[in-house]
């Protein structure tokens, strides 16, 4: 048996002999949430972004219709993002303290690189429907995540209902289709928590009847 580590990860054991499926096994396994808060510089640099980047064009995506897309928020943006946020946050709620203001606009100056998932609703083909351009670019997020963690660094996904504000969507210049998924945070982990449980197939798959009956939750049939 041998550690494998990727950079800055807990190491996780593999044979010696691993072969593609065991590495991609434990590059998933190795991927965790680190918040906003504790990534901080360096962020990928500009090939490891292209990487990072290139990763996401290799998501399923029925009929091509590229129903996604990631728009970066550079650090010298960072200051018209954390605008929005504390102007989001007033327009909930009138009586927010200063205080929750700034903590407001500070979440638009966490990780070196920060990126907005817009989903198009409308583009291309009307027989694919919303639900099937999220799948897709969930999947596209997803591959941005492992390849954040194949380069050593931390990532998260964050909302919140910044993102349904009117000035969220005028800084984003959001057409009338679009919607603001998530932001999608890249840096340099400061610390970590121990890997958490994952739930096991058994956990989430049952099997459908031949005889019409509901479908089946029975682990030990299963696996």
């Amino acid at each position: 048996m041998n550690l494998l580590a990727f950079p800055g990860q807990t190491p996780v054991v593999v044979a010696a002999e691993a072969d593609p499926a065991q590495l991609t096994a434990a590059l998933m396994q190795s991927r965790q949430t680190i918040l906003p808060k504790r990534l901080a510089a360096p962020g990928p640099d500009a090939k490891q972004l292209g990487m990072i980047l290139n990763a996401a064009a290799t998501a399923p995506d029925h009929g091509q219709l590229l129903p996604w897309r990631f728009v970066l928020v550079p650090q010298a943006a960072r200051a018209r993002l954390a605008a929005v946020f504390g102007a989001a946050l007033v327009e909930r709620d009138a009586q927010a303290t200063p205080e929750q203001i700034v903590q407001a606009c500070e979440k638009a100056h966490r990780a070196p690189l920060l990126m907005l998932v817009v989903v198009d609703g409308e583009c291309g083909d009307a027989g694919v429907d919303l639900p099937e351009r999220m799948v897709s670019a969930g999947c596209a997020v997803q591959n941005i995540l492992l390849m954040a963690t194949a380069l050593g660094y931390g990532s998260s996904l964050t909302s919140g209902k910044a993102l349904k504000s009117g000035g969220l969507r005028r800084l984003f210049d959001l057409a009338d289709g679009e919607h603001a998924l998530c932001f999608v945070s890249v840096g340099t982990a400061q610390s970590r928590k121990p890997p958490r449980l994952r739930p096991v197939p058994a956990d989430f798959v049952s099997s459908l009847s031949a005889d019409g009956a509901a479908p089946r939750h029975e682990p030990s049939d299963l696996f």
